[in-house]
């Protein structure tokens, strides 16, 4: 997996100030995405060891809220692969810290069902997620005074919650 981008301290795709990882390769190709260049799953550098390590270490001082992994396309399902062992790692030395995570695909009918997202490790990446913000950007519902999301038809769930109750709870950032 390469990545386009690390943020250290990102204030806009989470609450607090969070780690923001986004990741390279996307097939959604929304009009209008703030991210274009990300499209590409070859553009930008390799996700390594090395960048993992870098992003555990930014993670560690306590004013640090959590991670947010978005892009590109987390779900793509190569993305899937190469992140299920960081956020593993994340959650196994940084319980305390939330991790959000951004997706095209919609929880309900895409990732927890039939799509190109939902492969074998699909539901293991999600039970290490928080929340989740879903849906594709939509130029024609874009609202810049939306919190956390691009435009109105994207929802921010409580992952936790909703896979315990097997229905979607939203969060209270919506």
């Amino acid at each position: 997996m390469n990545y386009a981008e690390i943020k250290k301290f990102d204030i806009a795709n989470g609450p607090g100030i969070r780690v923001s990882l986004f990741v390279s390769g996307c097939l959604h190709h929304c009009r209008g995405c703030f991210n274009e260049e990300a499209w590409d799953f070859k553009y930008g550098d390799l996700f390594t060891n090395e960048i993992e390590n870098e992003i555990i270490e930014a993670l560690k001082p306590e004013y640090i809220e959590g991670l947010t992994i978005l892009g590109g396309e987390p779900f793509e399902a190569d993305n899937q692969k190469a992140l299920l062992p960081f956020l593993k790692r994340v959650r196994q030395i940084y319980p305390e810290k939330t991790i959000w995570a951004f997706t095209g695909f919609k929880l309900d009918d895409e990732l927890l069902g039939d799509s190109r997202a939902s492969i074998t490790i699909t539901k293991e990446l999600l039970s290490l997620i928080d929340v989740l913000v879903d849906g594709r950007f939509k130029l024609d519902e874009k609202d810049i005074s939306l919190v956390f999301r691009g435009s109105k038809n994207q929802r921010i769930i409580d992952l936790k919650a909703s896979l315990e109750q097997n229905k979607i709870v939203l969060s209270k950032y919506n």
